[in-house]
């Protein structure tokens, strides 16, 4: 185990409270998420970052379980010091609904009949699975996610999020995706649907557990993984060798590498999935189209997160195409977004293997947090001609030892300290503008974090109020605000 893990780890389980309204206009009820976190969620609870996976992932996404012989599917970005820094932020990530790695899908128990509910589980989206994150989340008692990151179905997700509760995520990193899935995407996946249905051991999807359908299920998993890879990485890595022989079999069994492989890939498949799991979460991906009376701009108008969108060059399943669509819609919206492109031979799996470019892309797009990624929104502010008593109460109330004074228009005037009220109790002074400090040291919006806490170091003081240009208050910025994400200040 490297030291830049995180170390051995556990699955952990949600079960939501009451029923889930699907997008279907069905409701399920006693579900299970299966989730994982690492790092530690700080005091301001502001360095959360939720990680989505893709069709075949779940909720292992960094460090070990005990006894197996790979780490979580992401772990060469998650942990100390690579770019998802578990000393820095509190990662979870969750098990979709609808999978079949301990959230609730086809194969789990329906409680009404006693038996897993195969097909009589009800059709889900990203939405949906959307959804149920947040209930997690907010379970978690985090109201706002520093960020979300996912690639593939993942990133669906991730637009999913920003769509649908734009207030709730800071910032999002969609990777080799679509804000809809094409023709080509759709074809592919009803080839694997069709493979499995087509299986007679599938049985209607009432197959006992732990009879997959294996022959449908591995054959579904072939062609996917087929649209995974590049014609460069495929030649690179098998070319047109024979496997375990040197001169063609003139049969159907198996002559090539690739053939070896491919069979290797849908065999390992079927022991760790479940084939209606594989039918729900495909036709989920199916479904999935954030346009809007046909137009990607409109049906983004919501999205209010600071965006970086990475493709990559040699990926054909979601070419860089789709996702400079994303950009180009989140521009018109006057989204505060950038756009990466990796370089790489590995076709879409690149965004799972390309280590040293993840790391740099995703760390710098972290780092480069303003005052407004991190700040306070909601904060107690009280107008000049209140009382001493009156300011006192309001601090006791909010548990904060720093009151901006404001005018009727929301203009900061001063500020008032709980040492100022200490000072007017012993001296009997009863005015707060005899005791306020109106030469107020402040934050502007967008400084970075950095030069915040220059500031604070500077005057030996833990907040700065936040304001615009026009002197408004706009929130509070504390040291507490910014220790975790910044290593020096």
């Amino acid at each position: 185990m490297k030291k830049e893990s995180v170390g051995l780890v556990e699955t952990q389980h949600f079960h939501l409270p009451g029923e889930l309204h699907l997008e279907s206009g069905k409701k399920l009820q006693d579900i299970t998420i299966a989730y994982e976190t690492y790092g530690k969620l700080n005091k301001e609870k502001n360095n959360a970052i939720l990680i989505c996976h893709a069709l075949s992932g779940d909720a292992h996404v960094a460090g070990w379980h005990e006894g197996d012989a790979k780490p979580g599917w992401w772990d060469i970005i998650i942990g100390p010091n690579r770019c998802l820094d578990t000393k820095k932020y509190f990662i979870i990530s969750s098990n979709v609904l609808g999978g079949c790695k301990g959230s609730t899908g086809p194969a789990s128990i329906n409680p009404k009949t006693g038996k897993p509910y195969g097909l009589d589980f009800p059709i889900i989206t990203i939405k949906d699975m959307v959804k149920a994150q947040k209930k997690l989340v907010e379970n978690l008692d985090i109201k706002q996610l520093l960020a979300v990151i996912g690639g593939s179905m993942g990133g669906m997700q991730v637009l999913e999020w920003c769509n649908s509760y734009p207030e709730m995520v800071r910032k999002a990193i969609p990777i080799a995706t679509a804000a809809h899935s094409s023709p080509q995407q759709i074809a592919f996946n009803e080839v694997g649907r069709r493979a499995i249905i087509s299986d007679p051991q599938w049985k209607n999807g009432s197959y006992s557990p732990g009879e997959n359908p294996k022959d449908g299920l591995g054959l579904a998993r072939m062609i996917a993984h087929i649209t995974y890879l590049s014609y460069e990485s495929m030649y690179e890595k098998f070319g047109r060798r024979l496997q375990d022989k040197e001169k063609y079999s003139f049969d159907f069994d198996l002559d090539f590498e690739v053939e070896s492989y491919l069979h290797y890939q849908g065999e390992s498949f079927v022991k760790r999935f479940d084939a209606n799991s594989y039918l729900y979460i495909t036709k989920a991906i199916d479904y999935f189209d954030l346009t809007s009376n046909g137009s990607l701009i409109e049906g983004l108008k919501n999205i209010k997160s600071k965006m970086l969108v990475i493709s990559v060059d040699s990926d054909w399943l979601y070419p860089p195409s789709q996702s400079k669509e994303i950009l180009e819609a989140l521009s018109a919206n006057e989204v505060d977004v950038s756009y990466s492109e990796i370089k790489s031979p590995y076709g879409h799996d690149a965004f799972l293997l390309e280590a040293g470019q993840l790391n740099y892309i995703i760390g710098n797009f972290l780092s480069d947090n303003l005052v407004q990624d991190v700040m306070a929104y909601s904060v107690p502010s009280i107008e000049e001609n209140a009382t001493l008593e009156e300011a006192a109460k309001l601090m006791m109330d909010c548990r904060v030892t720093h009151i901006p004074v404001v005018s009727n228009e929301n203009t900061l005037i001063g500020i008032v300290t709980a040492w100022d009220i200490s000072k007017a109790v012993a001296l009997k002074i009863e005015s707060l503008d005899q005791i306020m400090t109106r030469k107020v040291v402040v934050s502007r919006l967008d400084e970075t974090i950095e030069q915040a806490a220059e500031k604070m170091k500077k005057h030996n003081i833990s907040s700065l109020p936040v304001i615009d240009n026009k002197q408004k208050i706009k929130g509070l910025i504390t040291t507490d605000h910014i220790s975790t994400l910044i290593t020096k200040y």
